[in-house]
């Protein structure tokens, strides 16, 4: 059943809409977008009952308040974050974890900052935005996509569809959506012979500082500068640039790129980082640290297999649950609520 629809209260900085992606039109000079941390969008669409590819609200930065106008609408959110469930202008309740919620009209979802730097929220159905060279992604800075190419604000109402109104139906996870952990694993080049072997083993042995200098586009790493072979290795004639790419330009530092990357770059590309191990990227916030471990072709391949593969199972394994703000019948008549019998005078 269609017809539902979100507004945006309070919040909106750092909020866009995103799915998979604009795939296939980089040759044409469209950067790809789509969701930073693929994995825990799929977690949350996979909660709210969506499929995979369904669009969804990308959080990054602030929190949000968001209410339903016109409902039901089933909520998942993933990642590491706060929220909590008024209804109908209610008590706030604690969202549980990796849960889904079904909201009726005037029920609103309280998000605070995530911990990890990004988070999803799903709507049933997924957001309804029109599709710009089919993905519904948003890229601000040739504003495709999204709500007319933008970030969120307040006042927005963002269409998805309803879901029947009732506590049956909501669905939970047993635990976090597994992700890697241990160095981000990278392929040497393809411009790797612009750098000597100690200087790409330094690149390799060098705990990285994640600057603040990052948003979708790419990030900017500190630490000791890698030296070109000689001065005139520091550029190159532009040619393609992917997701993942890490580019080091003349001071040195490198520059890793992310969904938002532009399609052509100037700068030598000393490794990029392998499928399996970008969404990590993006979670890791300003003043962390990270390192680098090269890896083979056949270790990339395997690598996105089993993390496919746990993302299968961590799907499979999701249970019934009871929804916030209702009473768990279930529970309440399997307790000895009156333990003996009262006579009742005349």
């Amino acid at each position: 059943m269609s017809g539902g629809l979100i507004e945006i209260v309070s919040g909106g900085p750092g909020w866009t809409v995103q799915d998979a992606g604009r795939i296939g039109h980089r040759h044409a000079g469209i950067a790809q977008a789509g969701c930073l941390v693929p994995p825990l969008a799929c977690a949350a669409n996979a909660l709210a009952g969506n499929p995979p590819e369904a669009a969804c609200l990308e959080w990054r930065g602030l929190g949000a308040v968001l209410q339903v106008v016109c409902g039901p609408v089933r909520v998942a959110v993933a990642g590491e974050r706060s929220a909590a469930v008024s209804r109908g202008g209610g008590t706030l309740r604690p969202m549980p974890r990796w849960c889904s919620a079904t909201l009726a009209e005037g029920d609103r979802l309280h998000l605070g900052v995530p911990a990890s730097g990004c988070a999803y929220v799903a709507l049933g159905g997924g957001v309804q935005v029109p599709r710009v060279l089919g993905s519904r992604s948003t890229h601000v800075r040739t504003r495709l996509g999204g709500l007319e190419g933008r970030m969120l604000q307040p006042g927005d109402r963002l269409p998805c569809n309803r879901r029947p109104p009732g506590p049956a139906g909501e669905r939970r996870a047993q635990g976090p959506y597994p992700l890697p952990a241990g160095p981000i694993r990278v392929r040497w080049g393809p411009q790797d012979d612009h750098f000597t072997g100690p200087v790409r083993t330094q690149f390799l042995a060098t705990d990285w500082w994640v600057t603040p200098e990052q948003d979708r586009m790419g990030m900017r790493l500190a630490g000791p500068p890698l030296a070109h072979i000689r001065a005139a290795a520091a550029d190159i004639v532009s040619d393609g640039v992917v997701p993942g790419a890490v580019q080091v330009p003349a001071n040195g530092l490198p520059i890793v790129l992310l969904a938002d990357g532009q399609t052509v770059g100037g700068y030598p590309k000393i490794a990029t980082v392998i499928r399996a191990d970008l969404p990590r990227l993006a979670l890791a916030l300003p003043g962390s640290t990270l390192r680098f471990e090269a890896v083979d072709a056949a270790t990339a391949r395997q690598a996105l297999l089993h993390a496919e593969a746990q993302g299968r199972a961590w799907v499979a394994a999701l249970a019934p649950c009871q929804p916030v703000g209702w009473l768990d019948d279930a529970a309440l008549y399997a307790e000895n609520l009156v333990s003996g019998v009262l006579r009742a005078e005349p």
